[in-house]
C-alpha cells in the first residue's frame, strides 16, 4: 500500500495570508503546506481518500490524482470536509454516488452544509454522497481492514484511520491509553504538531509528539498538519530525534 500527503498545513494553510515570517515567504516548496489531507492507494490500487477540504481540487490536480473510490472523515471541521463539493466530476465520471465513511455526528454535519446533495430532487449538477455510519472498530472495505483510532481534539471525539502497520492522526491533542494500545509496534505513525512551543488547547505541539514518539516505538513517525510556527521545514527536520520527520506535501509512503 502507499500513502500521499495531499496536504501537511494547519487550517489557514501556509503561507498565511498576509504574513511575512520566514517560513511563510520561503522558497522551498516544502514550507508551502496544503489543507491536511491523504491518499491511501490500497493492494489493488483502489484509492481512499482521508478527508476533503477546501485545497482537494488543486492537490488532485497537483498530484495527477483521477479518482477516489470512497473518502474517510477525520471529523466535521472545514479544513477536512469542505472541499466535498468538488468532487462533483469524479461523482459524473462513475455515475455513482460517493461513499464516505464517518461518525454519525459527521454524516449530519455534510448534510447540513450540502443539503443539495441530498434533496429528493437534485439540480443535475449536483454532487451525490452516500453516507456510511462507523464507530470505534474495525470494518473492511476495498478489501482492505481499516482500524478507526478515536483521540480527543479540544472537546470533540475525532478519528485516526489505521491500515496494516501505519496510522494516521490528524488533530488531535489526547489519546486514551486504550486506543494508545492501537499505536504500538507501527512501523509508521503520523501525528498533528502544530508548532513547537506554546501549548494549544487541541493540538499536540513539539514536546507532546517526542514523547508519544518515546511511548509508542514507531520506526518512523511523521508530523503533519503544520502550522508556519514549527519553523522551516529543512532547519527543523534535522534537529528532530532520529526516526523523525516532518512530511511536506507530496510526500509519498510505501507500506
Amino acid at each position: 500500500m502507499k500513502l500521499k500527503f495531499l496536504g501537511t498545513g494547519t487550517s489557514q494553510g501556509v503561507p498565511v495570508i498576509g504574513c511575512t515570517c520566514e517560513v511563510c515567504t520561503s522558497e522551498n516548496p516544502k514550507d508551502s503546506r496544503l489543507r491536511s489531507s491523504v491518499m491511501v492507494t490500497t493492494d489493488e490500487n483502489k484509492k481512499i481518500l482521508i478527508d476533503c477540504g477546501p485545497d482537494f481540487r488543486q492537490q488532485m490536480l497537483v498530484n495527477h490524482e483521477n479518482t477516489v473510490d470512497i473518502a474517510l472523515l477525520t471529523h466535521e471541521h472545514n479544513d477536512h470536509v469542505i472541499g466535498l463539493d468538488d468532487m462533483r466530476p469524479l461523482i459524473f465520471k462513475s455515475g455513482k454516488d460517493m461513499p464516505i465513511y464517518c461518525y454519525q455526528r459527521v454524516g449530519n454535519e455534510v448534510k447540513k452544509r450540502f443539503p443539495y446533495a441530498f434533496a429528493d430532487e437534485r439540480y443535475p449538477g449536483a454532487p451525490a454522497f452516500e453516507l456510511h455510519e462507523i464507530e470505534n472498530s474495525s470494518f473492511t472495505v476495498l478489501n482492505t481492514e481499516i482500524t478507526p483510532v478515536e483521540v480527543v481534539h479540544y472537546k470533540i471525539t475525532v478519528f485516526g484511520f489505521k491500515f496494516k502497520k501505519l496510522a494516521y492522526i490528524t488533530d488531535a491533542g489526547f489519546i486514551s491509553d486504550v486506543e494508545k494500545e492501537k499505536l504500538k509496534d507501527l512501523d509508521v505513525l503520523i501525528l498533528n504538531c502544530i508548532r513547537k512551543f506554546d501549548p494549544h488547547p487541541a493540538h499536540f505541539i513539539l514536546p507532546d509528539v517526542i514523547k508519544l514518539f518515546e511511548e509508542l516505538k514507531p520506526k518512523q513517525l511523521f508530523l503533519t498538519h503544520i502550522s508556519h510556527h514549527l519553523g522551516l521545514h529543512d532547519v527543523e527536520d534535522k534537529q528532530l530525534p532520529p526516526g523523525m520527520h516532518l512530511a511536506y506535501d507530496g510526500l509519498e509512503i510505501n507500506f
